[in-house]
C-alpha cells in the first residue's frame, strides 16, 4: 500500500469545530476545508456568518468551503454572494438542487460566469454531474462533490461512477472532483486510484492515519488485549464447572 504522503488526491477536512479545524491547519497533509450547516448545528454553532468569517480569518491561505441554506434560488444566489465576499479562499458550496427538486443549474451558471468559486454539493447521480458541468463556466475553478460514500450505502460501488464523472467533467478543466462522505479510511485510497482530485475527511477518519501500514499481526494481539482488558475492568466472570450442567 502506497504511502499518505505519496497520493496525487488532496484531503479537505470536514467538520465545524473550530478547535479541531485550527489543530488540523497544522497539518501540511490537510489541504483545505469544508462544513455544511448540519455540522455546524451539531457543532453547537449558533452565528452562521460570524462562524463563517472568523474561520476564513483564521485560515486564510486554504480553501474553505462555506454553504448556503436558502431554499428559493434568488435568495441562495445572494446568500452565495455575501459568503464569496468573507475572503479569497471561500468556495461557496450550493446544493445541487433545493428542497423541492429544483435543479440550480441556472445560478450556478450565472454565478461561476462571474467568477465565483463553487462548490456543488450533495449530487449522487451522473445526470446531475452532467448538468452541473454545464452550468460551470470553463475558465471559473469550481468543485464538484460526488457524495461517493451516501452511493455506497445504497449497496453500489462509487469507484466507477467516479471514473464516468471525471470523463464528464473533461471538458471543464478547472473543475475538480471531490469524493465527499467517505466511510472508512480505505476510501482515501480508492478517491485516488479513481482520479478524484479532492476528499473531505472527517476529524475522526484523519485521526486513523497513524493506522496505514501498520502490523496486521500487532494490531490482532492489540485487540485481543482489548477485550481482555475491558472484561477484567467490567468485572465479569463465568462461573467455572457449570459446564456439567450442559453436558448432562
Amino acid at each position: 500500500m502506497p504511502r499518505i504522503e505519496d497520493l496525487k488526491i488532496k484531503m479537505y477536512c470536514d467538520g465545524a469545530d473550530l478547535e479541531s479545524l485550527l489543530k488540523m491547519y497544522k497539518n501540511p497533509l490537510i489541504k483545505g476545508f469544508t462544513t455544511n450547516p448540519t455540522l455546524m448545528r451539531k457543532a453547537g454553532v449558533d452565528d452562521y456568518e460570524k462562524f463563517g468569517r472568523t474561520i476564513v480569518q483564521a485560515i486564510p491561505d486554504r480553501p474553505i468551503s462555506l454553504e448556503v441554506f436558502a431554499d428559493e434560488l434568488d435568495e441562495m444566489e445572494q446568500q452565495a454572494m455575501v459568503l464569496a465576499s468573507f475572503g479569497k479562499n471561500v468556495n461557496v458550496k450550493i446544493p445541487v438542487t433545493n428542497t423541492k427538486g429544483e435543479p440550480t443549474d441556472s445560478i450556478i451558471r450565472r454565478l461561476s460566469q462571474r467568477g465565483v468559486v463553487l462548490n456543488v454539493t450533495a449530487i449522487l447521480t451522473l445526470e446531475q454531474v452532467r448538468r452541473v458541468a454545464a452550468a460551470l463556466d470553463p475558465v471559473t475553478s469550481a468543485i464538484v462533490s460526488v457524495f461517493a460514500g451516501r452511493v455506497a450505502d445504497t449497496g453500489v460501488d462509487p469507484v466507477p461512477m467516479m471514473k464516468d464523472a471525471l470523463k464528464l467533467l473533461k471538458d471543464r478543466p478547472k473543475a475538480e472532483l471531490l469524493w465527499a462522505s467517505p466511510r472508512e479510511l480505505l476510501n482515501i485510497f480508492h478517491a485516488d486510484q479513481a482520479g478524484c482530485h479532492i476528499i473531505t475527511v472527517t476529524t475522526d477518519l484523519l485521526a486513523k492515519l497513524a493506522l496505514i501500514g501498520k502490523s496486521l499481526e500487532q494490531f490482532s494481539l492489540e485487540t485481543v488485549k482489548m477485550f481482555y482488558n475491558d472484561a477484567l475492568a467490567a468485572g465479569y466472570s463465568i462461573a467455572v464447572g457449570s459446564e456439567e450442567a450442559v453436558t448432562r
